[in-house]
């Protein structure tokens, strides 16, 4: 099993140059799945983003979209093009 990079919001903002409130609204569970891309610990309220998983899925859907298209990576792995 390799080791997972977790990461508080205000952490993951600064390392993908997004606000945290543009995280919150705009990709949570929109872009950023539940499971996938983020975990709350202990079924709390606290939420930590799983930083190997995004910036993978960030990589696939920036190599998958054409210039003006959008791409969007789906939690089983698949991209959706919208």
């Amino acid at each position: 099993m390799t080791e997972q990079t977790y990461l508080t919001t205000d952490e993951l903002s600064s390392r993908i140059k997004y606000d945290v409130r543009t995280i919150r609204e705009r990709l949570k569970d929109s872009v950023l799945m539940e499971g996938v891309h983020y975990v709350r610990p202990f079924g709390g309220r606290k939420i930590l983003f799983v930083w190997e998983t995004i910036e993978r899925d960030m990589k696939v859907a920036s190599t998958l979209a054409p210039v003006g298209m959008s791409a969007i990576p789906m939690a089983n792995g698949a991209v959706l093009h919208g």
